[in-house]
């Protein structure tokens, strides 16, 4: 019950996060690109990152932060559904180009912002 109630509270706090960078975004961006989601990705995946480095260098055995912080509020802050969403209006719009521009960039800086997130901590 406690490791549900942890990924409950992080994945709520996550949640939060995620919606108030999609309002800033939809407020702030007369774009056509999912800048709010691409960005939540970009910052999940560099925060996995940061957080898995972290407890990898202190060799910390914690499952509590895990659950909390990795399942939870990374859990909650990313958004493969929304992503893969964008991806089929940008199909059924015939805007092939901004559906493999948008795949490709988000795959490849999201494998660039974990390894740098886990480089800061080895």
């Amino acid at each position: 019950m406690k490791n549900l109630l942890l990924v409950l509270i992080g994945g709520g706090f996550g949640s939060v996060a995620r919606y108030l960078l999609s309002y800033f975004f939809t407020k702030n961006n007369a774009t056509h690109f999912p800048w709010a989601t691409f960005t939540a990705n970009l910052l999940g995946c560099l925060l996995i990152g940061l957080l898995f480095g972290y407890i990898q260098k202190n060799n910390l055995q914690n499952e509590t932060l895990k659950l909390l912080l990795i399942t939870g509020y990374c859990g909650g802050f990313t958004t493969f559904s929304t992503f893969s969403i964008e991806n089929i209006q940008f199909i059924q719009n015939q805007n092939y180009y901004l559906a493999i521009l948008y795949t490709l960039t988000s795959i490849f800086m999201g494998f660039l912002a974990v390894i740098l997130g886990f480089k800061i901590f080895n």
